[in-house]
């Protein structure tokens, strides 16, 4: 629980997958504003919420209702938990909820014994690479990241994400 109590951060169950959906699509308007996307949103359905829950890890942050407002979704990859998808709705940004999920995240990852959490994210906007660089996460330098990641980013692409802006990041558990 945060220290004001307006919110908790849990395991997200089925029914909050489609506010989960919704808080996706009212993110992506924060990252088409910073140039970190283009083109028509996008946001995981039933079946990727589904699969995270099934074979990694799904968080919500919900408000004091009961109502989710923010999500962290993870998937383990060898030693690795690679955060597949965070995002905090609109109107609950800039009030520790994002970094509080990963912080659980990371937690969650320990506990699992892995030996670190990877992601890709825009190196541009502020609350991307940035953000998760204050998390403790580096951009993976070298000709070589691992190839789940060179993997990702080539599908982050193929759906028209500009690959200039694109970043792998990764940081020990």
């Amino acid at each position: 629980m945060n220290e004001n109590a307006v919110w908790t951060i849990g395991r997200a169950k089925e029914e909050d997958f489609e506010a989960l959906h919704r808080i996706e699509l009212a993110a992506f308007r924060t990252l088409l504003s910073a140039g970190a996307v283009t083109g028509l949103p996008e946001a995981t359905g039933k079946e990727g919420f589904a699969n995270y829950l099934q074979q990694g890890l799904l968080l919500s942050a919900i408000d004091a209702h009961a109502q989710p407002i923010g999500f962290g979704a993870a998937l383990v990859m060898s030693d690795t938990l690679h955060i597949c998808e965070m995002d905090v709705h609109p109107d609950w940004q800039r009030r520790g909820i994002g970094r509080a999920l990963i912080q659980r995240l990371l937690e969650e990852g320990r506990g699992l014994g892995l030996a670190q959490a990877t992601l890709t994210t825009d190196r541009y906007a502020p609350f991307n690479a940035p953000f998760y660089a204050r998390q403790g996460f580096q951009i993976v330098r070298g000709d070589e990241p691992p190839y789940f990641l060179t993997r990702i980013l080539a599908e982050e692409a193929a759906k028209g994400l500009d690959p200039e802006r694109r970043v792998a990041m990764a940081r020990p558990l």
